[in-house]
């Protein structure tokens, strides 16, 4: 099946790049070089993917991921960045990107990415028409609905990005398993790339400041040194 994806990046010779690979993996690509006529044209468009620059001329692309995330529906997106910081990585996944490369980046690994992200979105539609037995998940003060991606902790909503939404439903799917850093990322993110780990204390870290009462007491999102972590088999 043949994917449809928005390129939003000011450089034509990286967006030409991106589009002729995007093709080799059966993407059909539209390239727009300006932020607010890419909000504009995802707006009026259908597209299974965003491949999102930071840096924009007409609006950021930080700016650019918030407005998308208003739209219904929802589309992954993939952040490209020139800056390397890890504060501009966690505002991009606070925006709502899915993940995010920095430039220069591997061919090889771009359409990884991507093809992780199709295989992420295609799961999770797969479960939701499989499992609707199970479409909320109650533990303790933690009320998952997976059907309308939202979180409540202790009766209030939390906002969380969509990583961290899949990464909380995979451990409360599963109170008492351990997993290492490596099993999460092939399950969660859907590649397993050496190197790649500390995106997982990231996140996870990120996440327990969200739904813990007490981040570095953790109650829900438990570390097993030396193995992985585990969600709490009682809460």
């Amino acid at each position: 099946m043949t994917h449809r994806v928005l390129i939003i990046e000011d450089d034509p010779d990286i967006a030409r790049l991106v589009r002729m690979h995007l093709d080799d993996i059966d993407c059909q690509a539209d390239i727009i070089g300006d932020g607010r006529e890419g909000v504009s044209r995802f707006n009026h468009g259908h597209y299974d993917l965003v491949v999102l620059d930071l840096m924009l001329p007409g609006m950021d692309g930080l700016a650019v991921c918030r407005e998308i995330r208003k739209s219904e529906g929802y589309v992954p997106i993939l952040m490209l960045t020139a800056k390397s910081s890890e504060l501009d990585r966690v505002l991009g996944l606070e925006m709502g990107a899915d993940d995010y490369l920095t430039k220069p980046f591997s061919v090889l690994e771009l359409q990884a990415r991507i093809k992780a992200l199709f295989r992420r979105t295609e799961a999770l539609t797969s479960q939701r028409a499989s499992q609707p037995e199970q479409a909320v998940i109650d533990r303790g003060d933690i009320v998952i609905d997976v059907t309308r991606h939202q979180v409540q902790v202790r009766g209030e909503p939390v906002e969380l990005t969509a990583r961290e939404f899949d990464l909380l439903l995979h451990f409360a799917s599963h109170p008492g398993s351990v997993y290492s850093r490596i099993q999460l990322l092939d399950s969660v993110w859907g590649y397993n790339h050496e190197g790649y780990e500390h995106t997982v204390n990231t996140h996870i870290n990120r996440l327990r400041t969200k739904i813990e009462p007490d981040p570095a007491n953790p109650r829900y999102i438990l570390t097993v040194w030396g193995v992985g972590y585990k969600f709490a088999e009682t809460c």
